[in-house]
């Protein structure tokens, strides 16, 4: 019989090993679909987007299940060199994963850390202790139940659909301002940076050539913190909208990899902006008013998450909707 302290350690690096497993597969759901599920707070959105989530084409949350659902075989086997070995080697790799997201992409996912936590305490646990609980068929049945359960219930997230309908009656006062009838209103909350508010765009231009029906798109700043150039992005669309020219800025700044005031002004003579009424409207009062209105709109709208859009009496959270819904959408807006 091992002494207590072992019996706990066995259980607790079980007990990471399949935290470690649910969330990878969490994360692993957020990697496959366009729209996040599970992380979209924060650094969540840039640490998915960067050229690290998908070293050499695979998925790394994908890496993250096949270590944890690895360590959590081994727990019930007896192989205490492979479970350290095992163990040492993913505890090293999520210290240098943490180490990539905060010196490299500057930016934290609340769930990758999570993840890199539970795979550094697990080794702690498993390289710290010499003695382990010897595999019972009762203990090694649990555990696969428990790993089978953390894996199926994040994946069975994969077939939601975030799309939702709204009835005319329930619109946010600043949708139900837009709506003009006969054209398909659009209403974007966006955020110029957000990479998903990108993906949306590109397919909702699809949309809209191939609806061949009057389109109104009406933009709402959502500038998020998170995004360093979504704030000057924001004020530069308010100028530029002062100028009659907001789609044409919209779609410069939705391509953009330089969102820094150089780079902003550089769209803005791009599209033939008056530059020193440019500058001058960035720094005016009124336009400050305006990203405060938009703001307001937003939380009254109950906007939780980008991209939302609606058209018409539609809403759309998340990118995942394909052109042909979206095409749906917009004639059934202007019909």
């Amino acid at each position: 019989m091992l002494p207590p302290r072992a019996q706990f350690r066995a259980i607790a690096a079980t007990v990471l090993a399949l935290v470690g497993l649910a969330i990878s597969a969490a994360l692993l759901v957020d990697s496959l679909r366009p729209a996040p599920t599970f992380c979209a707070a924060g650094g969540c959105g840039e640490v998915r987007a960067s050229a690290w989530s998908h070293p050499l084409g695979v998925p790394m949350p994908l890496v993250g299940v096949i270590f944890f659902a690895l360590v959590l075989a081994l727990g019930c086997a007896d192989a205490p060199r492979a479970r350290r070995a095992v163990a040492l080697l993913g505890g090293a790799g999520a210290v240098a994963l943490l180490a990539l997201q905060g010196l490299v992409i500057g930016s934290w996912c609340r769930l990758c850390v999570a993840t890199d936590l539970a795979a550094i305490l697990h080794a702690a646990l498993v390289i710290g202790g010499r003695a382990w609980p010897a595999a019972r068929r009762a203990r090694t049945a649990l555990t696969a139940i428990a790993a089978a359960s953390a894996l199926a219930l994040p994946l069975a997230s994969l077939r939601h659909q975030p799309e939702q309908t709204v009835v005319a009656g329930a619109l946010p006062a600043v949708v139900a301002r837009a709506q003009v009838p006969g054209t398909a209103v659009v209403v974007d909350f966006v955020d110029f940076e957000c990479p998903f508010c990108r993906a949306f765009h590109s397919r909702l231009i699809r949309a809209i050539d191939q609806a061949a029906v009057p389109v109104r798109v009406v933009r709402v700043m959502v500038p998020l913190e998170q995004h360093r150039g979504a704030l000057p992005a924001a004020v530069a669309w308010c100028c530029a909208e002062n100028q009659a020219k907001g789609d044409e800025m919209a779609e410069r700044l939705l391509a953009a990899r330089d969102l820094s005031a150089a780079g902003i002004e550089e769209l803005a003579a791009e599209i033939g902006l008056d530059l020193a009424r440019f500058r001058a409207d960035a720094s005016s009062p009124a336009t400050r008013a305006r990203l405060a209105a938009d703001a307001d709109a937003a939380r009254a709208a109950g906007v939780r998450s980008l991209p939302t859009v609606y058209i018409g009496a539609r809403r759309f959270v998340g990118a995942a909707a394909t052109v042909d819904q979206l095409v749906a959408a917009l004639r059934a807006a202007a019909s």
